[in-house]
C-alpha cells in the first residue's frame, strides 16, 4: 500500500493488476485501484475534484481531470474515511500514477492532497538487470 499525509488528510492507495480482465497478446492491461481518504483533521472536508498523471512503460502520459471521483463529491467528517475502487488499463504491462484531489474546508478553504505515486505492475512485465 502507498500512502500520503497532505494537511491531515490521508490519501492510501492499493493497486491489483486484473488478469482476467486484461489481454497481453492484444496489449491491453487492466489494473484496479483502491483509494482511502481518511480525514484526520479537525474540520470537515469537501472531494471537489481529481487529477490524475498516468504514464505507461514507454513513457507516454495521460492526464484525466474531473469533478469527484466515482461520481461523487464526498464530504469527508474529521475521524472519517471515504474509500472507492476504479481502474486503470495501459496498452503496457507496467506503468505508475500520481496525483492530487482538490479539497475544500468546511471554512472554505481549498487545497491539493496529494495521491501518492505508485507502480502498476503486473506478472508480463521483462525486467532486466542493468
Amino acid at each position: 500500500m502507498y500512502e500520503r499525509v497532505t494537511r491531515g488528510i490521508r490519501v492510501a492507495v492499493e493497486p491489483a493488476y486484473l488478469d482476467d480482465q486484461s489481454d497481453p497478446d492484444e496489449g491491453q492491461f487492466l489494473w484496479s485501484y483502491t483509494v482511502t481518504i481518511e480525514n484526520n483533521g479537525s474540520e470537515p472536508v469537501q472531494l471537489i475534484s481529481r487529477y490524475w498523471h498516468i504514464t505507461d512503460a514507454v513513457g507516454h502520459i495521460q492526464e484525466v481531470r474531473g469533478p469527484g471521483v466515482v461520481g461523487a463529491q464526498p464530504v469527508i467528517d474529521p475521524g472519517k474515511s471515504f474509500q472507492y475502487t476504479s481502474g486503470c488499463p495501459l496498452p503496457t504491462a507496467s506503468g505508475h500514477m500520481v496525483g492530487t484531489y482538490q479539497m475544500k474546508s468546511a471554512s472554505g478553504e481549498a487545497f491539493d492532497a496529494e495521491i501518492p505515486p505508485f507502480i502498476l505492475e503486473s506478472p508480463h512485465e521483462r525486467r532486466q538487470v542493468h
